[in-house]
């Protein structure tokens, strides 16, 4: 069944491989200054149905917070039976979240609650407002409320069912900015497009497009990036001008590469990788396990007792390995039918490439995730 799984593979790719798609120069580029700023905070989750933490952090912390809310509470130690003290439904938590470039004063964030103590799970637990801060130590948001969960933790006497991490939750729209982390677009009257997939001659066919909607505006800085000089007609309303560009179409070149997952035993070809002629030879090795219980008869008069026994039995195979004539091929297509034919696995075909590779044969970059 992998052979016929990866047919079906290959025939799709050697399809769709050829041609590439024309795609919007807003969806392989950012805005140089239109960036995100990571947000971090520490706080309290309370409400937990006794899978809160008893550490000596844990109760720390709350009884600083009881503490800072003017309460009466002692700190824990001087009343080790205090129970909101020694209290299970509590525990300390990290808390991220990204705020955009655009995020205005008033506008929520999701945020991402993480345990940091011996908690075995937040289900049913509430973030107490907590302070988001940057990297400058400003404060830009407060993230307050129920914590919703991707997994669960149910225990029993004998077992225990987890699923997914129940340490870890999320609060959608849980953060409210309180300052702005504006950034900055244009300069001295120029912006510049980064390339998410820096290469030189996708950023010059980038700068033409943009020249061909407006001569002159754009020039390639590099294989990252391309600079925009606003015409004067712009300089009043440049959202309007760089959101036009950002619609111009470009047709993205690429570099040759294959990448495999060994993980999973995925290949991925890209469109123009190409192979000098070459000839391949790949054995398949088979190995099979077979496990069976045996019934053991004692001896007569042997007071022994009958009980089963396991027996395994292991059988291996090796195809014969046949030399395989793989011609120098233009396109991914060619490549795919040239692969087809051997009728290998997608496990095979990783070994394959690699060898590929290692003999100079394979006109790309191999790259190994």
């Amino acid at each position: 069944m992998p052979s016929r799984w990866l047919m079906v593979l290959l025939a799709v790719i050697a399809v769709v491989a050829p041609v590439s798609a024309q795609v919007r120069i807003k969806d392989i580029t950012t805005l140089e200054g239109a960036r995100n700023n990571q947000l971090y905070g520490f706080g309290l989750v309370v409400g937990l149905a006794g899978t809160g933490s008893r550490s000596l952090f844990t109760q720390s912390v709350a009884a600083a917070m009881l503490q800072k809310l003017n309460q009466t509470a002692k700190v824990f130690n001087q009343l080790p039976d205090d129970p909101v003290i020694r209290s299970t439904s509590i525990s300390v938590v990290m808390v991220i979240a990204e705020i955009g470039p655009y995020n205005r004063i008033g506008s929520r964030l999701d945020v991402i609650v993480s345990c940091m103590d011996d908690a075995t799970s937040l289900q049913g637990g509430t973030l107490i407002l907590t302070p988001l801060r940057g990297a400058d130590g400003e404060v830009y948001a407060v993230a307050q409320g129920p914590v919703s969960l991707g997994g669960f933790l149910v225990s029993g006497a004998a077992t225990t069912v987890q699923r997914n991490h129940p340490t870890v939750g999320r609060i959608v729209g849980g953060a409210l900015v309180e300052k702005e982390a504006l950034g900055e677009v244009v300069c001295q009257g120029k912006a510049r497009f980064l390339l998410k997939d820096p290469d030189l001659n996708t950023a010059r066919k980038i700068a033409k497009a943009m020249n061909e909607y407006s001569a002159g505006c754009a020039t390639a800085d590099d294989a990252g990036a391309v600079v925009v000089c606003l015409p004067a007609y712009a300089e009043s309303s440049p959202v309007t001008f760089l959101a036009e560009l950002g619609l111009q179409e470009v047709r993205p070149d690429a570099p040759a590469r294959v990448v495999i997952n060994e993980r999973t035993g995925t290949v991925v070809v890209g469109a123009d990788v190409k192979l000098s002629t070459t000839a391949v030879a790949h054995g398949n090795l088979t190995i099979i396990v077979q496990e069976e219980e045996v019934v053991s008869q004692p001896n007569p008069f042997s007071r022994g007792t009958t009980t089963t026994v396991p027996r395994t039995t292991v059988g291996v195979s090796e195809g014969s390995p046949k030399l395989n004539i793989v011609p120098k091929s233009a396109t991914v297509a060619e490549l795919a039918r040239a692969l087809n034919a051997l009728g290998v696995s997608p496990r095979d075909l990783i070994a394959i490439f690699q060898a590929l590779k290692e003999a100079g044969a394979l006109h790309a970059s191999l790259e190994v995730i």
